[in-house]
């Protein structure tokens, strides 16, 4: 599609040598091919061929790909890569292969061209008629270049050169110094219509490395690991899960889920049944997409398998809806139907809704059944129990004699139908941080008391201890009808893409297991890097420095981290999760300027690329055990309620799961001048983690 420029016009300052790093050649052991590029691209074929190639042919197969009418500025846009292109590689002798159009499914967009050729992967972002190299654009073809490095599978030992080339820009010559990263992704180069063939023969002499065999890397799988906007994006847009989802083979296929979850929705439509399923996970293994896979099939209020995805996560249900509804307009906005923000919202908002906003309506219904006959709860184990949900009905809604569960209540509201319905509850082990959550178990108990009839799957794993169930899942084993599928248990971590066994370190570090902390960090260090630090200002400094292209990082916080007020970190200053998570670097409100902290409350279900988790006093670690607190107006009170305690723990487990690439702790010094902030209430914490072997800042 055409390319715009976004921002103001900037010119990417020569960098300098950050690497000594060798060209990355491709490994010699490859797969056979088992498919081709074509599959992904509008237009593939080996050099030599595209060479040969008139523009009409090529043109022609662009254009059938696409299921958009070609505009004649799209045509002009692709007539004049296919012309740079052709030229720059007249003198390369017809090696390589080239793609244009090429699909880049989890973040929703496609690569202008892929050049494979000598001993590099060259992704190539063409701005046609453009004199300016702005950020914004180098940028996005840097994110590029990071997607295939990680998420394609022959591209993982390959050197990955970004560039974008803006035809009319001023030509300065060619850029001399080349800067590859540890990972072997060359900082993104520059070019107009003139200069292009001189950088790929420049590129060509500096890559050293074994020549990639072309067919075999087009053979390679794309298996990416998105986050929740990106998989929330991709598809509300039509994109298939397995379109957006890994496949190794330790983990469970999201697709053998989801297929689970239709079955039991078929089956219960056909034999006018109720059934509720289970569908359990460690943190960012994927249940909330396949919650979103299952909702974004179904979202079709004509049909009668219309479903809606709901969640007592106000942030996550607020930014997935606004990010759904700022990319509905910004795809409308080629089309003849244009589409305001206001309706995008009341769109999306159909089938993405506040689990309270949904009880709110069941209860104004009375007896009427809801309008979906399928309902997917995300972070179920987050609803609320009897007492909790008691005292906020009599509180702020009025009603003095309700009795019930927030789980009993709203099984019951799916109840209503009188033919069939099915509930999917989506289970996070660990995550209960808020008073009056109840846990798995509470849902359990509400079946095995008021809904006998309810068809119940489940997975084995529902007994693990991070699941809350206690002896419920026993009071369920005489149920009627009761299934359980391993399928439904989501044991890997796909957040964490490098490093899949992070929750795994997170859980042994909580639980103060040192032997399991220190396998789990042993498999994790040299691919997820997590170091440790006294200092705020060098930890900032350091998620700067990874950072590449938009990934996106930010502070996070315990919500009871009351004394780091120091530290220019308030956590009940007012906080929009919307402008943290979704604005650009030059908004002063984004998580970018490392100004705002995130709580656990506005990240739980969320991820950021990079995070820095700042520690305070409540959560201590003294005398071989964990220590629980909370800031109460001038001092520190111990926390001796069990149910507390947990709350306060799992909030930390939240915070250290955040990050997908990698992260920064830090432990302040405290000021002995403070008795708020005693060195010691940090000390030992800060021991303690370095004792697991997290390697410190210098």
């Amino acid at each position: 599609m055409i390319k715009s420029f976004m921002g103001s016009a900037q010119h990417l300052r020569r960098v300098q040598a950050r690497s000594a790093l060798p060209c990355f050649g491709m490994a010699d052991a490859l797969s056979p091919p088992t498919a081709s590029l074509l599959d992904r691209a509008y237009y593939a074929a080996s050099v030599e061929a595209f060479i040969a190639d008139n523009d009409e042919t090529i043109l022609g197969r662009l254009a059938a790909s696409t299921s958009f009418a070609i505009e004649p500025t799209q045509r002009d846009a692709w007539l004049a890569q296919i012309t740079i292109m052709r030229a720059a590689l007249a003198k390369s002798g017809g090696q390589g292969l080239i793609a244009f159009e090429f699909a880049v499914p989890r973040m929703g967009k496609r690569i202008d061209v892929v050049l494979v050729q000598g001993a590099a992967v060259y992704v190539l972002e063409f701005k046609v008629g453009q004199r300016e190299f702005t950020s914004d654009a180098i940028n996005q073809v840097w994110d590029y270049a990071l997607d295939m490095k990680n998420f394609h599978s022959t591209s993982h030992h390959a050197t990955i050169v970004p560039v974008l080339v803006a035809t009319e820009a001023e030509d300065h010559g060619v850029q001399a110094v080349i800067t590859s990263d540890h990972d072997g992704v060359v900082r993104p180069l520059q070019a107009t219509a003139g200069t292009l063939g001189v950088l790929l023969r420049t590129v060509e002499s500096w890559c050293t490395g074994t020549s990639i065999d072309a067919q075999r890397w087009a053979a390679g799988r794309y298996s990416p690991t998105p986050t929740i906007i990106e998989a929330a994006l991709a598809l509300y847009n039509g994109h298939r899960v397995e379109d957006i989802s890994r496949r190794e083979a330790e983990v469970i296929n999201l697709n053998e889920t989801t297929a689970q979850i239709d079955a039991v929705v078929r089956q219960a439509r056909a034999s006018r049944r109720k059934a509720i399923c289970f569908v359990t996970g460690v943190p960012g293994a994927g249940k909330t997409l396949v919650g979103l896979n299952v909702a974004t099939k179904y979202h079709d209020k004509a049909s009668e398998l219309y479903s809606v995805f709901l969640s007592g996560n106000g942030p996550l249900v607020k930014i997935l809806c606004e990010a759904l509804a700022r990319d509905r307009v910004e795809r409308s906005s080629s089309s003849a139907t244009r589409v305001t923000l206001g309706e995008a919202r009341s769109e999306v908002r159909a089938f993405i809704q506040n689990v309270h906003h949904f009880r709110d309506e069941c209860i104004r219904d009375g007896i009427r059944p809801p309008v979906e006959h399928v309902a997917l709860f995300d972070e179920a184990q987050r609803a609320w129990n009897k007492e909790q949900t008691a005292a906020f009905m009599q509180r702020k809604k009025g009603h003095a004699n309700f009795a019930m569960s927030e789980p009993a209540f709203l099984i019951s509201c799916m109840d209503r139908h009188p033919d069939w319905a099915v509930i999917v509850c989506l289970v996070g082990g660990g995550q209960e941080i808020n008073t009056g959550e109840a846990g798995i178990g509470e849902w359990l108990r509400a079946i095995r008391s008021d809904f006998p009839h309810w068809h119940v799957h489940l997975s084995p794993h529902l007994t693990d201890s991070e699941y809350a169930a206690g002896d419920a899942i026993g009071l369920l084993a005489g149920h009627t009808h009761l299934e359980t599928h391993d399928c439904l248990h989501l044991s890997v971590s796909m957040r964490s893409f490098r490093a899949e066994y992070v929750s795994a370190w997170v859980k042994a570090v909580l639980d103060i297991d040192r032997a399991a902390a220190a396998r789990s960090f042993a498999s994790i260090r040299d691919r997820y890097p997590v170091v440790l630090t006294r200092d705020l200002m060098k930890a900032k400094a350091w998620l700067r420095e990874r950072a590449r292209g938009t990934e996106r990082y930010g502070l996070v916080v315990s919500s009871q981290a009351q004394r780091l007020k120091p530290h220019a970190i308030d956590v009940r200053a007012d906080f929009n999760p919307v402008h943290w998570f979704l604005h650009s670097r030059e908004d002063v409100r984004s998580s970018f300027y490392l100004e705002d902290a995130a709580t656990e409350f506005d990240v739980q279900g969320l991820e950021l690329d990079w995070a820095c988790v700042v520690w305070d006093g409540d959560y201590r670690y003294s005398n071989g055990g964990w220590q629980h607190w909370s800031f109460k107006g001038t001092r520190w009170q111990r926390i001796n309620k069990l149910d507390r305690k947990v709350y306060l723990k799992n909030a930390y487990r939240v915070l250290l799961t955040r990050a997908r690439q990698g992260m920064v702790v830090v432990v302040p010094y405290g000021d002995s001048a403070d008795p708020t902030r005693a060195p010691q209430m940090y000390d030992a914490t800060f021991d303690y983690l370095r004792d697991l072997g997290v390697p410190e800042l210098p």
